[in-house]
């Protein structure tokens, strides 16, 4: 076993998870490569207070948390960190997740929307600017002047609000889902890191004003002022945390009541900035380059074309572009009453949802090897349909 897991093991223990969050409660947590699983803290395996060895299998896949022999567990693949803060604080991440799990957490997104979100000008333009005052109001020593900026934030939220409530829906409950695993994760970060705090927080907060990539990935930019929130409901309003399970407001809900009185405006007022035409350009542009990257790629075309529906996927890696999602990590889909897990680069063309598929496109290296009606598919499997090929695209009919 490699040597760090016995240190995160002494690590992640219920009384210092509570320095963190109160309360705090271990799931069960793997730490897995492309051939092992080391597996802690799981009631099935309770005959080993330690670790229980497994060979990898295609449920240990992503840094996230699952079902695994019915019990929520927080898995992440130690091959993507190279320093052991690293990977300790994104398990204590997914630890958190799990422990939402526990708490029967039910603040959670309609991720359909994030994929229709829309990078309208006005959106954009009060978006930047109300993640400047978030920002500002967390450094503020001040707490008059901390009081202006969150009020600033507050009424340029509002005012978005008032166009397009819905998805503002969605980045209230992503901040409320993702914000907090982000802050115990900082916490976790902070205290194995040689960085001094403040450099910790500047790392982590530095997403609320990078216009560009909170622009082109709204869902992740949610992480880093859900963070933001947690951080400044710590200092204004502390205890927050123990009744946070209990109650169904958002972290915005619970630092607007924070708040003095926001001067509302209206829509007319919002002036577009030269900076906000670039910004949508760059996240329009990025969106239309991962496709093309994508369909650039050396070798043969694959298209499966049927019904499909997506079991699972990573929305951090996902891409829209009209009614096409491009899947960068992973997909498993069912198709022909079969499970199949797709860990590579795919696009999925959907229909009414992000769940239901009608094509699927990949690129493999090798072409599929036919037995009778059964095709064997690299990176896919062996899937029954019909097919055509011409040079080197094959569709295939399900």
């Amino acid at each position: 076993m490699p040597h760090h897991l016995d240190r995160m093991a002494e690590d992640l223990v219920k009384a210092k998870m509570e320095n963190y969050w109160p309360g705090f409660e271990l799931v069960a947590y793997a730490i897995y490569d492309k051939s092992n699983v080391y597996l802690f803290n799981h009631p099935k395996f309770s005959n080993n207070p330690s670790c229980t060895y497994h060979m990898w299998d295609t449920e240990f896949t992503a840094d996230t948390i699952i079902m695994y022999e019915e019990y929520p567990t927080a898995i992440v693949n130690m091959d993507h960190y190279k320093e052991y803060e690293d990977l300790f604080s994104m398990l204590v991440h997914e630890l958190f997740h799990g422990y939402q799990y526990i708490k029967d957490e039910k603040r959670f997104p309609d991720e359909m929307m994030g994929i229709t979100y829309p990078l309208s000008k006005e959106n954009v333009e009060l978006r930047n600017q109300e993640r400047a005052n978030l920002y500002c109001a967390m450094l503020e020593n001040n707490l008059i002047n901390k009081k202006q900026y969150l009020n600033a934030f507050i009424a340029l939220r509002e005012k978005r609000a008032a166009k397009i409530e819905e998805y503002l829906t969605y980045e209230n409950f992503i901040e409320t889902i993702e914000g907090p695993a982000w802050y115990v994760e900082l916490k976790a970060y902070s205290e194995k890191s040689p960085l001094d705090y403040d450099s910790v927080l500047k790392k982590y907060a530095q997403q609320l004003i990078n216009k560009y990539e909170s622009t082109s990935s709204i869902r992740s930019s949610c992480y880093s002022s859900g963070l933001c929130m947690c951080l400044l409901l710590e200092e204004l309003s502390p205890g927050w945390m123990e009744s946070f399970f209990d109650r169904e407001d958002t972290l915005y809900d619970l630092l607007k009541q924070q708040s003095g009185d926001y001067i509302e405006h209206s829509m007319a007022d919002v002036k577009i900035s030269p900076e906000t035409e670039e910004v949508i350009n760059f996240a329009i542009e990025k969106r239309m380059k991962a496709f093309e990257e994508f369909n650039e790629q050396a070798g043969i075309h694959l298209y499966i074309e049927g019904k499909m529906t997506a079991k699972s996927f990573d929305p951090m890696n996902m891409i829209p572009l009209e009614d096409r999602l491009l899947h960068k990590s992973f997909i498993k889909v069912r198709m022909n009453n079969e499970d199949f897990l797709i860990q590579q680069p795919v696009i999925a063309h959907v229909d009414h949802g992000i769940q239901n598929i009608n094509k699927l496109h990949l690129i493999i290296e090798n072409e599929p090897f036919e037995t009778n009606d059964w095709l064997t598919i690299d990176g896919v499997g062996e899937i029954k349909g019909r097919y055509k090929k011409q040079e080197n695209i094959w569709h295939v009919l399900i």
